[in-house]
Parts: structure tokens; sequence; C-alpha cells
């Protein structure tokens, strides 16, 4: 299978991967903050770290995936200031934040669900792991980079990056930073401006506060996911990922405050996914150009002409590279279906191949370039158009222009099982459409067969070679035994 490499954003190159503590592998994915529905650009990089997550079980290390609930401590704007976005929600719409938690918690599971994405092995929340975050600022505090102001407390960032080294993960210099950085209402109790809260001293208004040894109040956003992730992975694991527009300030918090209470880098690997684009144009909820699942999946929207299945979606996601930006456009996506349709469709006629007892082709040099792909930081969409050459060989075989052995034929139905629908999780034979048509298309089958069957006994030898001949144009094959007749895809 070789070595897989991975493009590592702390050191800005592809690596080979090795695991600290091989076979076992930590991943970390920050997760979601559930004050709204989740949008798709959220969603293509929890599907993008699923499929690393499925090729590295593949590859038989014991995988603990660890991916965050984000229900306190997220401010507007991911600023130090301003309203909790859980409490803005639930007082917007009168009901306790937990009830908002509850509510898009449900909301993105089923989502993810539509999507086909495997549950990660631990999905810790925030306001689960109080305790931890206050200890982790204790021993912040103790080592000289923390300090109290009225109640809150605040990471010293220019002690760090005079002493260690801060902006290490964006490539950003600190006096860049600083001289970019305006004063902002209630920052004045800071020392540095790009100082960022450990904990926050909760207003009256705040509904989500804690007891705490400084005051009433909340967790710094940074600070949730140095604690969850340390304290499931360890000091140092070996992937951390999360979209690209987490990397600064978030990633590079979290940098900071593991360093301090550990006294090491916490991440061996880290990954970032890209953002996506709809029409050419970022997403976003104030210009309007934005896009729910949902809304996509039952073509409820101003942008496409019609509905699209999540497996449909989720093939359009693989055939770009986790690493590139992707634009969501109904050309792109019609493309898209047609190609996934055209494999789907020699993936079923394979059955249909008159078997050769020579083959033409190599069809285990083709598994290893779908492997070699995959190997070269998870390089999907070249992975696909391997798929795509063993789909030009079942049309061909079909139309008797090359051979195919018995073997071949398994062989590629192999490859096709394992790289889209194990690993890339395209799994279009369970997908919505067909589960809920499966009934009545086995009555409807079931009715032609029958018809056939009495057509026969009649010697009605024409209309019975013709429901069969249809019944094959639909990708539906009869088998007539002693038993009587049988039907597959």
């Amino acid at each position: 299978m070789g070595d897989l490499k991975i493009y590592n954003s702390f050191t800005r190159a592809k690596e080979k991967f090795t695991p600290i503590k091989p076979p076992h592998v930590g991943l970390y994915v920050c997760g979601p903050t559930v004050y709204s529905d989740v949008h798709l650009g959220n969603c293509r990089t929890f599907i993008s770290f699923d499929m690393v997550y499925r090729y590295l079980s593949h590859l038989d290390y014991k995988v603990r995936y660890v991916r965050n609930i984000t229900d306190a401590g997220h401010l507007e704007n991911d600023a130090d200031e301003g309203e909790d976005k859980i409490s803005k929600k639930a007082r917007l719409e009168k009901l306790e934040p937990m009830e908002i938690v509850q509510k898009y918690s449900l909301s993105f599971h089923k989502i993810l669900e539509k999507f086909n994405n495997i549950p990660p092995s631990i999905e810790p929340t925030a306001t689960g792991h109080i305790v931890e975050q206050i200890d982790m600022i204790q021993d912040i505090i103790s080592k000289g980079y923390g300090y109290e102001v009225n109640g809150s407390v605040y990471f010293d960032v220019e002690k760090f990056d005079k002493n260690i080294g801060y902006g290490k993960l964006s490539g950003r210099q600190l006096d860049d930073m600083i001289s970019g950085t305006r004063s902002l209402d209630g920052q004045s109790e800071k020392r540095n401006p790009l100082d960022f809260a450990l904990w926050k001293k909760a207003g009256p208004q705040h509904i989500m506060q804690w007891n705490s040894p400084w005051s009433k109040g909340f967790p710094g956003w940074h600070l949730e996911c140095s604690v969850m992730s340390s304290k499931y992975l360890g000091d140092s694991f070996d992937i951390h990922g999360g979209g690209m527009d987490l990397k600064f300030p978030h990633h590079e918090c979290e940098i900071a405050q593991c360093h301090v209470a550990h006294d090491k880098d916490p991440v061996k690997y880290w990954m970032h996914g890209n953002m996506l684009t709809l029409n050419g144009a970022k997403m976003s909820k104030s210009t309007g150009n934005t896009l729910l699942p949902d809304e996509l999946f039952e073509g409820n929207n101003e942008f496409f002409d019609k509905g699209f299945e999540p497996f449909v979606v989720r093939f359009f996601i693989m055939q770009a590279h986790y690493r590139s930006t992707l634009d969501f456009s109904s050309d792109a996506l019609e493309a898209s279906d047609k190609g996934l349709q055209r494999l789907i469709t020699a993936y079923h006629n394979m059955s249909s191949v008159k078997v050769a007892e020579a083959s033409e082709v190599d069809v285990k040099a083709l598994e290893a370039k779908c492997y070699e792909a995959m190997n070269d930081d998870l390089n999907t969409p070249l992975t696909i158009s391997y798929l795509f050459e063993g789909v030009k060989w079942i049309n061909s075989a079909l139309a008797d222009k090359l051979k195919l052995t018995a073997v071949d034929l398994v062989g590629i139905k192999k490859i096709i099982d394992t790289f889209l629908i194990e690993i890339m999780g395209v799994n279009f034979l369970e997908n919505g459409a067909e589960a809920s048509d499966n009934s009545k298309e086995s009555e409807l089958v079931e009715l032609l067969i029958k018809l056939r069957k009495e057509a026969k006994e009649s010697k009605n030898w024409g209309l019975a070679d013709s429901i069969r001949n249809e019944l094959s144009e639909m990708q539906i094959l009869l088998k007539d035994g002693k038993d009587g007749t049988t039907w597959s895809k």
C-alpha cells in the first residue's frame, strides 16, 4: 500500500505519517458551536475528516477520533467581548440555552448521518469539562503566562512569543499583528490587545456562568479544545484537524495554551480543510449567499433548479482535494451527478459482462494507483479518476471491445467498494431515495415477472422476451431456475 504522506500545516510540507504510538492514532477535529443549523461549509470539513478517519482505519490504525461540541464560551465575532452565541439565540427564541444546544446538536447529527458520516469515538462538550478548564487556567497562571484582571483571566501572548514563539502555525509575526490591531471598547484591561481570554467574568445579562476562583463566569473558546483534546488524546497526539478559518487565532491559541501547560507542542500533524464558495462567492449569512444541506437535498433554494441526494453531494465534495477551494454551482453539481450515475450504472452492469478466459487489463496496477493517490495527502479526486478507468473497462467489455476475466470483475468491484464506498463514504447502495422506493420497485418487478410467466405459459414468447429486455434496460437482471425466476440489480 505504500507510505501515507500528509500535508502538515505547521511545517508547510508533506510528511510521511508516523504515529506517536503505532498502531494507535489520536485524531481531534474542532466541532460545531451549536447555536444554528450546520451549514455546507462546516459539513465539508466534517466530511473531509470523516474520509481521513475512514482511510486511517482502512490502513489498520486503531483510531480514537475526538470531535467536540462547543456549547458555551464562543462569543460573537470569535472575540473576547460580546454575547455568547448560544445565549443570544436562547434569548431571541425565549428558550433555555441548553434547549438551543439540544435542538441544534440533534440537527447536526441528523445532517451528518444523511451524509453517511461515521460518529466520532468521543464527542465531549465544553460545559462537561468546566472543572478541567479551570485546572488548566490555574496551571497557566502558576507558570506566569496567565494574569487576572477584574475577575477575568487572560493569556500573555507577548511573553509567550518572547520565550517560546507565537504565530508558528499561521506564519504571523507578533509585531505585525500588534500594529494591525485597533483598540476596541472593553479591551483596556488586557496588557496587550492580542492577549486572549482564558476565563471571562460574566455580566448580569450573561445566562451561562459557573463558579471559579476568579469570578462567576465562563471559559474562553480557545481553552475548550486544548482541554478536551489533551484529556482524551494525551499531552501530545497525532492529528488535529479543522477548517482553514480556525488556523488563526483558534488553533494558534490552542498551541500556546498546551505548550505552557504540558511543556511541548500538542500536535504532530496539523491538517486544515479549505472553504466552500457558492456560485463563485464566499458563503455568508450577512449577504444571503448561503445554503443549508436540507435546502440543497430538497431543491428548496434559489440557487439550484432541483435537489441533489446527500451521497451525490458527498461525491461532489470528494471530487475536490480537501485543501482546495470548492465552488458549489448548478453546472458543477449536475456534472458530478451524471458522472456518479455513470459509475453506478457500470457497477451494476458488471454482472452482464461476458466473461473471457484471458484478460486485457491490469487490475492490480489500477488498485496500486488508487493507493498511491490516497497516500499522497489523501488525493480523492485523482483516486476517482482511476475509478473511472475501471468504468471504461466495464463499458468496453459490455460492448465486446475488451476482454475481462471473472477475476478482473471481482477486482474492479473490490476497488469501487473499497475506495468509493468504504473510504470516501459514497454509499450509493443505501442512499435515501433508493431505500424509500425499494418496496414499490420490488412490487413492480414481481408483477412484471408474474406477467412474463403467464406470457410464457401461453407461449407468447415475444411478450416474455420484451419484458425481460425492458427490465434489463432498467438494470434489473432476471435469472430463471427450477424454483422460479429471481431478480437482481
